[in-house]
């Protein structure tokens, strides 16, 4: 007996990664695409199925044929790029395909419910059913019987219904993401600041990482089908998530401000959509029912006998951004708007969910159910809080937004969208410039007056709630890394966004980009700590070879198909164990953060000593302890405002009561005197007398202790700091 179809396609599936279980066993493919030009064949209806528990093969083709004569079939299986099996088909020798011999011109139906033999079964290995995001097809050939030259060649991809791209999968992330930042914004307002900044940071680094691989998917390099996949998990990171009434509305919004909406996902039926997979030659087809047009374009002006069909469907190739988009079922012209609107979405929620928690609190502490001093420094300034929480969503939202605010310059979806993106991404520029600026201003007053960055950006609540999102994360003497961060997000989304064209060209800029990222934070190693340091670092590992393996993806080294399949399969395994240690540190962290009853001490002090110029510090005993009182302008009876209101972090230089002095010279007391002059900071510090008073405790006693630690050297603010 001749070999069969499914047999045939069987035994492509022989790679794959870990099984994913499955309700039931199946090869299927659903989309029939040409491999050659000149082609003289087209599929109007491609629907197979392999079902093995009842060896069944039931098949639906409909196509158009301007072939004529006697042909033979020649089928050729690939997997993940290799060539496994070959064998040639007469179809006047087989039963099933009786319609083939001969062929003639105009349409052909091909329906039937083939059993299969056991024998056959038994060359399909049972991880065949299993692997998720198969990466084979099988190439089937039509040649003339009597010159041998082949007429047409269409191409089946293979598929048994398992994927690594799950809603459950992405939800899961994207909901222990939102928990972590929760978590850090809790712990903060009980207190723990040292805790909260860390959760925050490796929140913040956790959510980088997944922008970084929705990156990676939406770049125009045609990727292994595993890759797509898993890169597709994280498309939420980037607004890029499908709601129904939200697309109608989207759509609306299009329409009425002039724009023409696509109609690809509306027009399955009649035009065949073509997602780019590993190379141009290799395509996915991701509907059911669709045509496959087998001619170039010069093929398609000429007419053939019975083609009207063929003639009068359509093909689209989607590939970068469009893909993801048409893998979420969003039309290409709404992509920008359901990112825009979600980013707003987001922005509300936060907004609505801080303004209820401190009705909240202050209806729980009206009732006794909750005590006066909990959460006391947020139910005071709130609203600084609330200022300061949107700073940090801009800066969640910047990597979407440049990539789709630039993007949408390319396309102009309509005028309307247009002035959208103009007036989100500058202004969004603008905002963060100018905070970057603020806290560079700030930290270079800090050193100029106290020797010391950590003196003045630490020891100001309105300050620290408002701009701390820029360099809380890192220390003290890095406070600037906030600027080469933004610049990095900034060049690597105009690649995304404007190098669409390209895979190469993205896939080559993206390596250069990652490459001085690395090299920058593991030479600087700006953040606070050698544990926020090491995570870090090792996102930016993975992120760089991620960037080679998309090099390797895009074929600029001409390498086997099989290196690029088995590559992807590597890709998707090293990227979902890391993802996966990731979230279980940052969830770990941030149940440690929220459960423990003293959290701070699982996190050492930081060398900058920021936590003694932090408000409410009240458990430290040392001798900064009352210079960052001082620094604060707090007294026994608590902090407290200048008389003209002067704040550290306004632009004048007053920090005093007397804001309004013209030599803007910060008022010194006794006390601070003391500190000063035992810590080498302000201008008290070169005042030789002052530097042999001895440091003041709480209590206002001077301590022997203290004295000699202040005679060891130079202050532990300069050590730690960095100024030693």
């Amino acid at each position: 007996m001749k070999p069969s179809i499914p047999s045939l396609i069987s035994t492509a599936l022989l790679l794959g990664s870990a099984p994913f279980t499955c309700a039931e066993r199946l090869l299927k493919s659903t989309s029939l695409n040409p491999c050659q030009t000149n082609n003289n064949f087209s599929a109007t209806l491609f629907d197979v199925t392999f079902t093995p528990q009842n060896r069944s093969l039931a098949f639906d083709v409909v196509g158009v044929s301007s072939i004529t004569g006697n042909v033979t079939i020649e089928l050729i299986v690939l997997a993940y790029g290799l060539n496994v099996y070959k064998t040639t088909i007469n179809p006047c020798d087989s039963d099933d395909f009786q319609g083939l011999c001969p062929m003639n011109e105009g349409q052909i139906n091909l329906n039937s419910n083939a059993d299969i033999p056991a024998s056959s079964l038994k060359q399909v290995p049972g991880i065949t059913y299993t692997v998720p995001d198969l990466d084979a097809k099988v190439q089937v050939y039509f040649n003339q019987t009597s010159t041998g030259t082949s007429a047409a060649c269409v191409e089946a991809e293979l598929s048994n219904g398992k994927t690594v791209d799950q809603k459950g999968v992405a939800w899961t992330i994207a909901v222990i993401s939102g928990l972590a930042l929760v978590a850090s914004a809790i712990t903060s307002g009980l207190g723990h600041s040292n805790t909260a900044a860390h959760v925050a940071a490796n929140a913040m680094a956790l959510f980088g990482y997944f922008q970084a691989q929705a990156f990676i998917g939406m770049t125009a390099v045609s990727l292994p089908p595993i890759v797509a996949s898993w890169t597709q998990n994280f498309q939420w990171s980037m607004g890029i998530i499908r709601v129904g009434f939200l697309q109608k509305l989207a759509t609306w919004y299009q329409r009425a401000t002039g724009g023409t909406p696509s109609t690809i996902l509306s027009n399955l039926s009649s035009s065949s959509v073509r997602v780019e997979k590993r190379s141009m030659q290799v395509v996915e087809g991701l509907m059911k029912r669709a045509i496959s047009q087998l001619h170039n374009m010069a093929i398609n002006k000429r007419s053939n006998a019975g083609s009207d069909q063929t003639d009068s469907s359509t093909q689209v190739i989607v590939k970068g951004i469009k893909r993801v988009g048409f893998r979420a079922s969003i039309e290409p012209t709404n992509i920008f708007l359901t990112g825009y609107i979600f980013f707003l979405i987001f922005v509300i929620f936060v907004v609505l969910g801080v303004v209820i928690f401190k009705f909240v609190c202050e209806g729980l502490t009206k009732a006794g159910k909750m005590k006066g001093e909990k959460f006391q420094d947020f139910r005071n300034g709130w609203t600084t809080v609330l200022k300061g929480i949107l700073f940090r969503i801009v800066l969640i939202g910047y990597p979407q937004m440049i990539v789709l605010c630039f993007w949408e310059f390319t396309q102009k979806d309509s005028g309307a969208e247009v002035v959208l993106a103009v007036f989100t991404i500058f202004p969004m520029l603008a905002i963060l410039g100018w905070a970057s600026s603020k806290v560079i201003r700030l930290a270079r007053r800090s050193i100029a007056m106290h020797k010391n960055p950590a003196y003045i950006l630490y020891s100001d609540p309105v300050s620290l709630n408002k701009w701390g999102f820029l360099y809380v994360q890192f220390k003290a003497t890095a406070y600037y890394f906030i600027v080469p961060f933004l610049i990095y997000i900034l060049v690597k989304g105009l690649f995304i966004a404007c190098a669409q064209g390209s895979g190469v060209a993205q896939a080559v800029a993206l390596v250069v980009i990652e490459a001085v990222w690395l090299i920058a934070v593991c030479v600087l190693r700006p953040y606070m700590d050698k544990k926020t340091n090491a995570f870090n670092i090792a996102i930016c590992v993975v992120n760089f070879l991620s960037a080679i393996f998309l090099l390797v993806f895009s074929e600029v080294f001409g390498q086997p198909g099989i290196v690029t399949g088995v590559m992807g399969v590597i890709f998707f395994i090293y990227n979902a164990a890391f993802a996966t240690i990731l979230l279980v540190i940052v969830l770990v962290a941030s149940g440690i953060a929220i459960f423990s009853k003293n959290p701070e001490s699982r996190y050492q002090p930081m060398r900058d000593d920021r936590g003694s110029f932090i408000k409410s510090q009240s458990q430290l005993t040392t001798e900064l302890d009352a210079l960052g009182a001082t620094a604060r302008g707090e007294s026994k009876h608590g902090f407290h405002t200048t008389k003209s209101g002067a704040r550290i972090e306004d632009d004048d230089d007053s920090w005093s009561g007397s804001g309004g002095s013209s030599d803007r010279t910060p008022q010194v007391t006794q006390s601070q005197t003391a500190y000063t002059g035992a810590g080498g900071f302000g201008h008290a510090g070169n005042d030789g007398g002052a530097r042999h008073l001895p440091p003041y405790d709480r209590t206002g006693s001077m301590t022997s202790s203290q004295g000699r630690f202040r005679q060891q050297g130079a202050s532990p603010w300069q050590r730690g700091a960095g100024y030693e």
